[in-house]
């Protein structure tokens, strides 16, 4: 059964007390925790179980410096994009929706590649991503991959799924 959005922010803030994940932002956002807020925020869009899982991956992928900016120092480049700006998105993409994808399979919610971009067909990044997702297991057991992989452990916990 898939996991609901309330059973991710759960698992979720299991794992990691000091970041909030939190829905029904009309926009993802990533704000960085500062001396008055304590905990830094994770917004993501409506209620949707995809949009956390993405912006989870996003956060566990970020390096120190990039968690003490908002969004992580990235600017985002809405539709419609040039096909250069458009190959950017993809290339900045890769490794975040590779890790989506192995959450939503944990989560059993079915992932979906995304071109950000009504535009441009994903269907060849869609088999980037597919390729890179092994890339992705081997990082998962680097030091770096440590925050993913204690999130893939609560999502995989039995006692979210109703």
């Amino acid at each position: 059964m898939e996991m609901t959005p309330l059973e991710i922010e759960a698992a979720f803030h299991s794992c990691f007390r000091r970041v909030q994940l939190i829905g029904g932002a009309s926009e993802p956002l990533y704000v960085p925790a500062t001396e008055d807020r304590c905990s830094a925020q994770i917004y993501y869009r409506e209620d949707f179980a995809a949009s956390a899982l993405h912006e989870i991956a996003h956060w566990c992928i970020a390096g120190y410096r990039r968690r003490q900016l908002v969004d992580f120092g990235y600017d985002y480049v809405p539709p419609p994009r040039t096909m250069v700006q458009q190959l950017d998105f993809f290339k900045l993409e890769l490794k975040t929706q590779a890790l989506e994808s192995i959450f939503s399979l944990a989560a059993k919610i079915p992932f979906q590649v995304s071109a950000d971009n009504l535009e441009t067909s994903p269907t060849d990044f869609a088999c980037q991503v597919e390729g890179f997702s092994i890339e992705v297991h081997s990082w998962l057991e680097q030091p770096a991959g440590n925050r993913a992989r204690r999130f893939l452990a609560a999502i995989k916990d039995n006692k979210w799924t109703a």
